[in-house]
């Protein structure tokens, strides 16, 4: 990496900002900008004064709540309804599958319960609720979460490619990305690429698990005896409300047309942003036991999830 003096500060900001703006354009896609923030990040450098995890997550949930007025309510029902069984049952078994690798890998207690949780609900949003509610260190947070943000930069690439080989349906495709997928940022971004029925689908499939961070926080703390006042993640309920307007008064549908489109190019932005968090030299600092392990539970959960799937083929 070039050191923080080669190019000034100024100039990398202006940089920074010009490859952001670049994602906006529809030529970019979700691959593409995550592979800019990553070369940025490495080959250039990022300050360390730059709240960029805070500014990403803020500019994600708006994405997200966009993306709710492109989703009638009917649908969001539908979907919801017809998988719950496969949402609930995916959650459990990866808690305990996670749970027993973490044994097997001899990981700290509180970085396997936290991997098994983000590889669960939903990444990054998952591992940060449920991490006070353990009493989790900083180091046990940072390392599940440097886990995660690796495997859901690996399927943003890969689930595409195997659902064009698998020949899946776009609502399969949704489907199998909601429940395989960590972070919403690459559940989003992989249906996306895949096309706009697989993202609505995936878009309202993974929102419907991440409801599930209240009960699973709640239940962490009592496992673990530790504390911690527990609510749903506001960008959930304005999301929620998002389809709610769009279906009760459908007069706007021009406007909320224009707002889905917003949701799906920022949410490309955020993906840029989500690569210039990812550094080599991160990564290497954690050592392998810690990724192999979520890796084998992401490898588990993703090919049971292809599974049943592939079984409710017509």
């Amino acid at each position: 990496m070039l050191s923080s003096a080669t190019l000034q500060p100024r100039y990398r900001k202006a940089l920074f900002l010009t490859l952001a703006l670049i994602c906006f354009l529809p030529a970019i896609n979700s691959p593409t900008a995550l592979i800019l923030g990553f070369m940025l990040a490495n080959v250039v450098g990022m300050p360390q004064d730059w709240q960029l995890g805070a500014v990403t997550k803020k500019l994600l949930s708006l994405s997200i709540i966009c993306l709710g007025f492109g989703i009638p309510f009917s649908q969001a029902q539908q979907v919801t309804l017809n998988n719950l069984p496969l949402i609930l049952g995916s959650i459990i078994a990866t808690i305990v599958i996670g749970t027993l690798l973490a044994k097997l890998f001899k990981l700290e207690r509180n970085t396997g319960h936290l991997i098994a949780c983000g590889t669960a609900i939903c990444g990054g949003s998952a591992i940060a609720a449920v991490a006070p509610a353990i009493n989790a260190k900083n180091d046990q947070t940072a390392l599940a979460l440097a886990c995660v943000f690796v495997l859901n930069s690996i399927a943003l690439f890969i689930f595409p490619l195997i659902g064009h080989m698998l020949d899946l349906s776009q609502q399969q495709f949704g489907v199998w990305s909601a429940i395989a997928i960590h972070d919403t940022s690459s559940v989003v971004g992989a249906a996306s690429a895949y096309g706009e029925e697989a993202l609505k689908t995936a878009t309202t499939i993974k929102l419907a698990r991440a409801l599930w961070i209240v009960p699973v926080a709640a239940l962490s703390a009592m496992w673990f005896g530790g504390e911690r006042k527990l609510k749903v993640p506001a960008f959930i309920v304005y999301y929620c409300l998002a389809i709610a307007i769009s279906s009760l008064l459908p007069q706007g549908q021009l406007l909320y047309d224009g707002l889905f489109i917003a949701g799906k190019r920022l949410l490309i932005v955020c993906l840029f942003l989500v690569g210039c968090g990812i550094t080599i030299s991160k990564l290497r600092s954690h050592g392998t036991r810690p990724l192999v392990s979520a890796t084998l539970l992401w490898i588990a959960i993703a090919c049971g999830s292809l599974s049943v799937v592939l079984l409710t083929r017509s």
